[in-house]
């Protein structure tokens, strides 16, 4: 089968890989239909060191259960069937407290033997426990929709979730990417009256408006800092969901949250050290996030995709086939695209 393999930074090919197979009992194959390419994808592609044997790409996808393993149950043959980032049992005892990313037998994608998303299938690990079957047909127009629950729509959620956000709590996102998108939606969802979003590219921050932003903040730094307060009467907001992964993108965090608020972060850290001194102590904040258990969250955000009541799929606002994939990391790096669907 054609699949992605990442060999360096700025280095993406499509080529063949053997085909997937059931290897143990708890495996499916999963003909892929749709696959994204994630905004964490990119920092491998920036700073990936060069390799001889690649790594295989793709953790968000959905597609059609070809073949099972003798103790997969709750599955069929011709399943439509969407995958979190990460496979899990789903039974362990830190997927019974919702944490399916510490599965005690799960794993990622792209890793370990196991193939990346990014392909014409995909061996599913622990797949009684992974993977949701989707009432919908292969040609439905919810697929892209459907696709975000793999990952980017469930890390929003997450980051919101996390930092506890309500109908009684002022919102900052920081970051106007697939993620932070996604997060504006969710702190909607949620019911946030107010959600100030900063970015300054204005055709995410016109979707973030559509998914309910009611303040774009295009400063960055103090000056950004500053303008959330002044935005907030000189307070800074209850809630502030980083989605960037960045020092500056945390020390932004810190600086719009209100005294005693809490700050969310989902965005890939890319920095070991953090503003955690003496002003912050005084100031009683709560840092959380993290890695979005994206399993814990598919069923309860499932009905609202399927009748419409949120559309997270205009994320995607460029769609390729898979020999299209490597300009698709390109077209995302140079912020052409936002985000990318595959069509495999």
């Amino acid at each position: 089968m054609r699949a992605t393999v990442m060999y360096g930074a700025g280095d993406v090919r499509v080529e063949d890989v053997p085909d997937p197979r059931v290897q143990e009992p708890t495996d499916a194959v999963v003909r892929v239909l749709r696959a994204g390419i994630c905004g964490s994808d990119l920092w491998p592609y920036q700073s990936m060191p060069a390799s001889e044997q690649g790594r295989r790409m793709g953790h968000e996808f959905l597609g059609v259960v070809e073949d099972l393993g003798a103790e997969v149950s709750g599955l069929n043959r011709g399943d439509l069937v969407v995958t979190p980032f990460v496979w899990a049992d789903n039974t362990c005892d830190f997927c019974a407290e919702g944490l399916q990313t510490s599965c005690r037998h799960g794993g990622r994608y792209g890793f370990d033997d196991v193939d990346g998303g990014q392909g014409e299938a995909v061996r599913v690990p622990q797949a009684k426990g992974t993977l949701v079957r989707l009432p919908v047909g292969e040609d439905s127009a919810l697929l892209a929709s459907l696709l975000t629950l793999s990952d980017v729509f469930c890390t929003g959620h997450h980051c919101a979730v996390t930092a506890g956000v309500s109908p009684r709590t002022s919102v900052t996102v920081i970051g106007d990417g697939a993620v932070g998108l996604s997060a504006v939606l969710a702190a909607k969802r949620l019911g946030a009256e107010q959600i100030l979003l900063m970015g300054r590219h204005t055709q995410r921050t016109d979707l973030g408006r559509r998914f309910g932003a009611t303040d774009v903040i295009a400063e960055r730094g103090e000056e950004g800092v500053q303008r959330v307060r002044a935005l907030t009467g000189g307070d800074g907001t209850h809630r502030v969901l980083e989605c960037v992964g960045t020092k500056q993108a945390l020390q932004t965090a810190f600086g719009v949250a209100r005294d005693g608020g809490v700050v969310s972060r989902v965005g890939v850290p890319q920095y070991d050290e953090g503003p955690i001194g003496f002003d912050m102590v005084m100031r009683n904040p709560t840092l959380t996030g993290g890695a979005a258990p994206a399993r814990a969250y598919i069923e309860e955000l499932l009905p609202d995709v399927l009748d419409g009541t949120i559309e997270p799929g205009r994320v995607f606002d460029r769609a390729v086939n898979l020999a299209g994939v490597p300009d698709g990391y390109r077209a995302m790096t140079d912020r052409e695209a936002l985000k990318v669907l595959i069509r495999a």
